[in-house]
């Protein structure tokens, strides 16, 4: 089983071609890290500016229509559209935009976001709410659970970094009204490079590899989408 980090790695941006990992231009590093400053920086700014008191069902619902959030269909929870990268690499035959953004968000309604893979890094920053549990599965047969918050000395993170070919699902902790978060996709998202669900295949292979993964939770976070 992986450690959670005691510290909050250093981000690493990668670029890619057909064949295989190559070093990021400086021009690109520099476009990608001044949109990761720019959704570091909304997380500041959000709270700043709340009509509704923060933490209740009311603030969820304020956030939803201000963002435009939408519910996401398979996974669960709100989703809404930030922006993306004007700069192209070339993976696997596909020209992908270097970078996609966009806001995620649980609430109490919608609590998981269900077992899915994504072929993209992808890098989650807490706005507001939480905290949130991370069940990331990696290709290896190993395991790890991160938890997205603030409160730094329980071993919350206000950034969670997820590895491009894993699994995973997240989870509101109980008692908490929601959590807004933006994600930043690297490369960006296209509906060729997700799936959703899993089976008896992925019990078998995760199960016991960490005491939270029992048969009994990893259902759960697969949820509706089981596959016979």
């Amino acid at each position: 089983m992986r450690r959670s980090p005691s510290a909050y790695p250093a981000l690493r941006f990668r670029a890619y071609t057909t064949d295989g990992e190559v070093p990021p231009t400086p021009f690109t590093l520099k476009v990608m890290r001044k949109l990761l400053g720019i959704l570091v920086a909304l997380a500041t700014l959000t709270t700043a500016y709340a009509a509704s008191p923060i933490g209740t069902d009311a603030r969820a619902r304020e956030l939803i229509a201000t963002l435009h959030l939408s519910e996401l269909k398979g996974e669960s929870g709100y989703l809404g559209l930030i922006g993306d990268s004007a700069q192209k690499v070339q993976i696997d035959g596909q020209s992908l935009k270097v970078q996609s953004q966009v806001y995620y968000m649980l609430t109490r309604d919608r609590p998981i976001n269900y077992l899915h893979w994504l072929a993209s890094d992808d890098t989650h920053i807490l706005i507001e709410g939480g905290p949130v549990d991370y069940f990331i599965f990696h290709p290896d047969g190993t395991v790890e659970k991160q938890v997205l918050g603030r409160d730094l000395s329980a071993g919350q993170r206000p950034v969670v970094a997820v590895p491009g070919n894993c699994w995973k699902a997240l989870r509101l902790h109980p008692g908490v009204r929601y959590a807004l978060m933006a994600n930043a996709l690297s490369p960006e998202w296209t509906p060729d490079r997700v799936k959703i669900g899993a089976g008896q295949a992925f019990v078998t292979q995760y199960k016991d590899k960490a005491p939270w993964a029992t048969e009994q939770n990893l259902k759960s976070l697969i949820g509706p989408n089981w596959k016979p």
